[in-house]
């Protein structure tokens, strides 16, 4: 990402009706699109965020999806020909033509098949979902792509015809997309409020595709955590979660660091951590002081995301090293 993209941002920011920046390469602002919501002016469901070494700009409300220099063509043309003459003078590359300045149009989905849900951060501070979700210390900026179901049984047989042929008792859970790397949704994971089982559903819309969070956030050039829960994922940077895939499969291409859950007397996670080391994974051994079950658990009991990195990096094996800290591990917690 050069200093011109972030340098033309603030620029646009005057056209941009609640601008805020908020996080390292990440920007809420209303969608210049759609408009966002036309019942309140304070909903901001536009985001500008970093993926590899460029600026793209997604909608959670109409699905929107282009990259930077598309938005600044689309909000103001002036601002856009400064734009890619500035990065034409100092060199910078793009994925089109220069200087003919040939860009793609903005990328819509076919349809957005949330539009009648309530995002998380749409809803009222007082409803029992968004306390839920505010319990549990879930990252803000993650909560625009959550949404409240209220009946889950029934809007997923909307989606795929039959998948839950016998609704019994239907009930709200909150649904958590999977995105492919161009933001799509290619599945989604119900997770129940309460005390229904099972605790999580996973519904895919693609037969074909592996049941992996978070691949339109990953930066392949970078380490890569993997995780168990989508929701575990949002608490680390550069995280996909597994959701039920195999972990000892080729989940996905990059330098991948394995995190199972805290469970050492959990037999079936330690054969699954055997098999990984055995295949030349890289993985993560807790160690004994951290008692809790996944990173959730670690967050709410008050951890921060910069201890976490920390136990992260310092309990990181391979090989026969990691083979005797997981014998350790389970001789310890046995």
């Amino acid at each position: 990402m050069s200093y011109i993209d972030t340098k033309y941002l603030n620029i646009l920011s005057t056209q941009l009706p609640l601008f805020k920046k908020k996080g390292e390469n990440l920007w809420n602002f209303r969608c210049p699109y759609c408009g966002d919501s036309q019942k309140s002016r304070t909903k901001a469901r536009g985001f500008v965020y970093r993926k590899k070494n460029d600026l793209f700009f997604k909608c959670h409300n109409c699905g929107a999806g282009t990259t930077l220099g598309n938005l600044i063509k689309h909000v103001n043309s002036k601002v856009y020909d400064d734009y890619i003459m500035e990065r034409y003078r100092k060199g910078v590359k793009t994925n089109n033509p220069e200087p003919e300045f040939k860009f793609n149009a903005p990328v819509f989905p076919k349809k957005n098949i949330f539009k009648n849900l309530k995002s998380i951060s749409e809803l009222p501070k007082s409803h029992p979902a968004r306390g839920l979700v505010e319990k549990r210390n879930i990252p803000q900026e993650r909560c625009a792509d959550l949404f409240l179901c209220p009946d889950f049984y029934e809007f997923s047989n909307l989606l795929v015809k039959n998948k839950f042929p016998s609704l019994g008792c239907d009930h709200p859970r909150l649904l958590i997309p999977f995105r492919n790397e161009d933001g799509e949704v290619f599945a989604y994971q119900g997770r129940a409020f309460g005390s229904e089982q099972p605790r999580y559903i996973t519904v895919k819309l693609d037969d074909n595709a592996d049941k992996i969070y978070g691949l339109d956030r990953v930066d392949k050039t970078k380490k890569i955590f993997v995780v168990e829960g989508p929701i575990d994922s949002m608490f680390l940077d550069n995280c996909i979660a597994v959701a039920g895939a195999d972990f000892s499969k080729n989940l996905i291409d990059g330098e991948l660091v394995i995190i199972y859950d805290n469970e050492p007397r959990n037999k079936e996670i330690c054969k699954q951590i055997e098999k990984t080391i055995t295949q030349g994974q890289t993985i993560v051994i807790w160690p004994n002081h951290v008692k809790q079950k996944d990173i959730n658990d670690m967050i709410i009991a008050g951890y921060t995301k910069q201890d976490l990195e920390e136990i992260i990096k310092n309990n990181t094996f391979s090989g026969a090293e990691a083979q005797l800290k997981l014998a350790e591990w389970r001789k310890i917690n046995a």
